[in-house]
């Protein structure tokens, strides 16, 4: 998950609430199913940003406006 909210200087507020219980609840579909929440760190980070800017240009917009700000964080969900 991407927690950009948009380019804004602030992470949103469920990016605090989701690393702060390390779980969560995944509906895809009709199945439903318990997750662990972790940051991604590093160069795993930036590269999964960089696809996600390369696949949706609005995340590059969004990284050059929080540029010198903040980082966006990448949180990853695994199924527990």
């Amino acid at each position: 998950m991407f927690a950009s909210k948009a380019g804004a200087p602030t992470n949103p507020d469920w990016y605090f609430n989701l690393k702060s219980a390390g779980r969560a609840q995944v509906e895809v579909g009709t199945e439903t199913y318990e997750v662990t929440v972790s940051d991604v760190v590093g160069e795993e980070r930036d590269r999964l940003y960089d696809e996600q800017a390369r696949r949706y240009s609005g995340f590059a917009k969004y990284a050059t406006a929080t540029a010198g700000v903040r980082t966006i964080p990448v949180l990853a969900l695994r199924r527990a």
